[in-house]
C-alpha cells in the first residue's frame, strides 16, 4: 500500500487533499509555483486542523503530526520523485494539465499512480498525450476537500485494474466515500445532479416564485435535510415508484429546460458580482465577514460528518 503522496497545486482543493493524506499517516509533498502560495496553503491547513481539534474530531497531537507530514516545495521533481500516488489539482486548463502530466511521467516512479482532481475534463481528454495511460485516473474531491466525504473515481479504458483497486483502497483509508463510475460522462454524477437542481432553482428565482433566501431554506431544511441520509433513488422507493411516476410525468413538461447558464448568473458575472470572492453575488456580503461564514459552514459540516459516522 502507498505511504507517500504528492499533491500538485496548493489552492482551494489542493491543500485540503494534502491535509486528508497527512491525517491518514501519509508523508505529503505539497507543490506549487510560488512560496507565498504554499505559505497561504499552510495557514489554511493549520486553521482547518485547529477547527477539527476544537470539534474533538482529532487530538492536538494528531494535528501536530499531520502538519509535520506536509512538506512544502516549489521543486516539482523533488515533490513527486518518491510518491506512490500523485494528485493533480491545478487550474482547469487542459494545456496546463497536459504539460504537467508530461513532466510527471518523466519525474515520477514508473509505478506511481497519477490522479487528477478535474471536475471538467473526461479521462480520455486528460490522457490524450500520455505515454503511460494505464496509471492515470480521476479522483474528484469536493470543496472543502478535507471535510466532504465523497470522491468520484473515473477510470479510463486503459487504466489498470490494479490502479483502480489501489485508489479505492486509498480513498477509504483517508476517510473518503469513493464512488466508481461505470461510464465516463461529462460532469460525472454529482455535478450533473447539482446542475439540474441549480438550473431549476435559478428559474424559480428569475420567475419571482420566491426569493433566494426562501429557495435556500427549502433546500437546507427540506430536500437537503432528507438527502443527508436518504438519497434520491431511495426517496423514490420510500415514497412509492407509482407516486413518483405521477410526480415526474406531471412536472417534467413544465421544468426549466434551458441550454445555457441562467440569465441571473450571466448578469451578475457581467457586472463582476461573483459571490463571496467579490463581496456580492445573488446575496450581498458587504456587511458580512465571509471568513466567519465559511468557518460556520465548516463547523456544521464537521458535526454532520460526526453524526453520520456515529
Amino acid at each position: 500500500m502507498a505511504n507517500q503522496a504528492a499533491v500538485i497545486g496548493s489552492g482551494v482543493m489542493g491543500h485540503g487533499i494534502a491535509q486528508e493524506y497527512a491525517l491518514a499517516g501519509y508523508t505529503v509533498n505539497l507543490y506549487d509555483l510560488k512560496e507565498e502560495l504554499l505559505s497561504k496553503a499552510r495557514r489554511s491547513v493549520e486553521t482547518s486542523l485547529s477547527l477539527l481539534v476544537r470539534e474533538q474530531v482529532i487530538s492536538e497531537q494528531a494535528r501536530q503530526d499531520a502538519l509535520e507530514r506536509i512538506i512544502l516545495t516549489t521543486d516539482l521533481q523533488a515533490a513527486v520523485a518518491q510518491a506512490d500516488v500523485i494528485t493533480e489539482a491545478i487550474p482547469e486548463v487542459i494545456e496546463l494539465k497536459w504539460e504537467l502530466f508530461e513532466k510527471l511521467e518523466q519525474f515520477a516512479k514508473k509505478d506511481a499512480i497519477i490522479a487528477s482532481n478535474t471536475s471538467t475534463f473526461s479521462i480520455a481528454k486528460l490522457i490524450e498525450k500520455a505515454k503511460t495511460p494505464q496509471r492515470f485516473i480521476i479522483t474528484h474531491f469536493f470543496n472543502p476537500a478535507q471535510l466532504v466525504p465523497l470522491v468520484e473515481i473515473v477510470r479510463g479504458e486503459q487504466t489498470a485494474d490494479e490502479v483502480v483497486s489501489t485508489i479505492m483502497e486509498i480513498m477509504v483509508k483517508i476517510g473518503k466515500s469513493p464512488v466508481l463510475l461505470k461510464k465516463d460522462v461529462p460532469g460525472f454524477i454529482a455535478n450533473r445532479l447539482q446542475a439540474a437542481l441549480m438550473r431549476e432553482a435559478f428559474y424559480l428565482l428569475q420567475e419571482g416564485v420566491t426569493d433566494a433566501e426562501q429557495i435556500d431554506t427549502v433546500m437546507k431544511d427540506g430536500i437537503g435535510f432528507r438527502w443527508a441520509f436518504v438519497g434520491p433513488i431511495e426517496t423514490a422507493d420510500f415514497g412509492g415508484l407509482d407516486t413518483w411516476k405521477r410526480v415526474i410525468e406531471n412536472l417534467a413538461p413544465v421544468l426549466d429546460a434551458s441550454q445555457k447558464a441562467p440569465a441571473l448568473i450571466e448578469e451578475r458575472v457581467a457586472k463582476g458580482e461573483l459571490g463571496t470572492k467579490t463581496g456580492s453575488g445573488i446575496y450581498s456580503y458587504a456587511d458580512t465577514a465571509v471568513e466567519e461564514k465559511l468557518k460556520a459552514r465548516d463547523e456544521q459540516f464537521i458535526r454532520l460528518a460526526k453524526m453520520k459516522r456515529g
